[in-house]
């Protein structure tokens, strides 16, 4: 086994070197087929996509939430909340989906294993189920409790989802399809955002009468996508690693191929063989933890998902609607260009497929940090200067878009699936739970921390943001082997000796 591992690195370093002359490894097209296709995208618009609605539909209501919540308060205990305590009871129902999807992040872990990765998809659609019907009764309750229980639903399924989904989706798919179908999770979840935000607008949902069904509708879709799950296929390389099921694991397979790509199946059942045979079968938190091999790629992993988060991507949202009201935009406009905003997130993310099919995830991802960092760099010292020179109002809005759009080339994507392709099967979903835990724990630490950092620093607030572009980018350069093209168990050599690696 020493020696298989030995090979492997010197194959390694040798096709690296290959990757950085010639910029893109030539890999033979795979067909979709029928079954990947559909798992791909009823997967994606039944599971991540309400993950991000249940970001984006709960903003522009606020205000008649916290006037129900009040209201509710009186009528059911007689209870008169003061202003401070409302304030608390809105942070406490809007970060209570923060604090499930932390929690759901780390039960993934041992759900994927247990339950199989479609069925994490099953327990993920029960959970946004659940949460749509506390929604959706809660004022017929009255019941400020049932809100604040659908929002912990969806928080757990969110976290479940966000560490499960690419998982299953790059398992399921052939290796030059992998990198195409793990970006679907971040495309789905942008998409959701904007689904969101649009479905609580004023003239549709978000209303004092109609909040709840603005909360609750991302149902449809749930009902929609899941009616065929029946039908969909378990993870092969689960089956053949995991559960050790080989037969299961050769049929799950000629499902989503095809009977006749025979060669394929046999290449792929070959390589779930090295897998399962490798000496490494590390899964469990403290092993994985402990691994001295596995620590540079936690460290990868968790720097990406939080590093996502820390870039600020989430605070320009929020702090777009005022620099666009000092643009000279209305309230109603300056809603409007934030939507545009959304939008403008979600189409980028709509190249995600193409470009990590077609392009190395190291120079996308240093890119996408580089030019982020300038981008947000030049914002805060324009909105510090904003009220001396004039057109540093629209200069600030050429930022938030600019940022935007290549925010969604690497920064944005990468990080969803880039634990799928850094990990072997047995390690990866605890791998992929630490990472998803950064994530959520620094979405809370910025919903926090933000606008009190923002009364204190002012515009300077966005230079650690740039600062954390600047770090990823250092991160990605000197640390992250190109994955493209290759199997996890060609990767997982290349950072096992941690800062020690040499993976350029």
């Amino acid at each position: 086994m020493k020696e298989r591992s030995e090979s492997q690195v010197l194959y390694n370093s040798t096709h690296k070197v290959e990757i950085v002359s010639n910029s893109t490894p030539q890999l033979e097209k795979q067909p979709w087929g029928k079954l990947l296709t559909l798992v791909g995208y009823a997967a994606t618009l039944g599971s991540a996509v309400p993950v991000g609605y249940c970001i984006g539909d709960i903003n522009s209501p606020a205000s008649y939430m916290r006037a129900w919540c009040n209201e509710t308060l009186i009528e059911r205990y007689d209870y008169h909340i003061t202003s401070g305590g409302l304030d608390i009871l809105w942070s406490t129902i809007v970060s209570i989906f923060l604090v499930g999807g932390a929690i759901g992040s780390l039960g993934g872990a041992g759900a994927a294993d247990r339950f199989g990765r479609k069925g994490c998809f099953l327990i993920c659609g029960l959970l946004f189920v659940l949460g749509a019907i506390q929604f959706m009764f809660c004022r017929m309750a009255s019941s400020v409790e049932m809100l604040l229980l659908g929002r912990l639903f969806v928080g757990l399924a969110s976290g479940l989802t966000t560490t499960s989904l690419p998982m299953y989706l790059t398992e399921c798919a052939p290796l030059a399809l992998r990198g195409t179908l793990g970006v679907f999770c971040a495309v789905g979840v942008t998409g959701g955002v904007v689904v969101g935000q649009v479905m609580s607008l004023r003239h549709i949902f978000g209303t004092a009468d109609y909040w709840h069904y603005g909360l609750s509708s991302y149902l449809v879709l749930i009902i929609i996508c899941y009616l065929p799950s029946f039908y969909f296929p378990e993870s092969p390389k689960w089956l053949y690693v995991v559960k050790q099921d080989r037969e299961s694991a050769k049929r799950e397979l000629q499902r989503l191929r095809g009977a006749n790509q025979k060669a394929q199946i046999q290449k792929e059942i070959e390589d779930m063989e090295a897998e399962a045979s490798a000496t490494m079968q590390t899964a469990s938190f403290c092993a994985v933890l402990s691994d001295s091999t596995l620590l540079l790629p936690l460290i990868i992993v968790c720097a990406f998902h939080g590093g996502q988060q820390l870039t600020g991507i989430n605070a320009i949202f929020y702090y777009s609607v005022s620099i666009f009201q000092r643009a000279g935009l209305s309230t109603t406009d300056a809603e409007w260009a934030n939507l545009g905003a959304g939008s403008l997130n979600l189409l980028t993310s709509l190249l995600g497929p193409y470009l990590m099919a077609n392009f190395n995830r190291r120079p996308i991802m240093q890119f996408s940090c580089f030019v982020c960092a300038i981008c947000l760099f030049a914002f805060a010292f324009l909105l510090r200067f904003i009220d001396y020179v004039n057109w540093f109002a629209f200069a600030c809005i050429a930022c938030i878009f600019s940022y935007i759009f290549f925010f969604q080339l690497g920064v944005g994507p990468i990080p969803y699936f880039i634990g799928s392709e850094i990990f072997e099967v047995a390690p990866r979903p605890i791998g992929m739970a630490m990472g998803s835990l950064a994530s959520w724990s620094c979405n809370f630490i910025i919903g926090m921390a933000f606008p009190t950092l923002q009364n204190a620093w002012g515009a300077f607030v966005f230079i650690p943001f740039s600062i954390t572009c600047i770090v990823l980018f250092l991160l990605t350069r000197f640390y992250l082997p190109e994955t493209r093209g290759r199997d996890p168990s060609e990767v997982a050599p290349l950072i096992s000796k941690g800062f020690r690696s040499k993976v350029r």
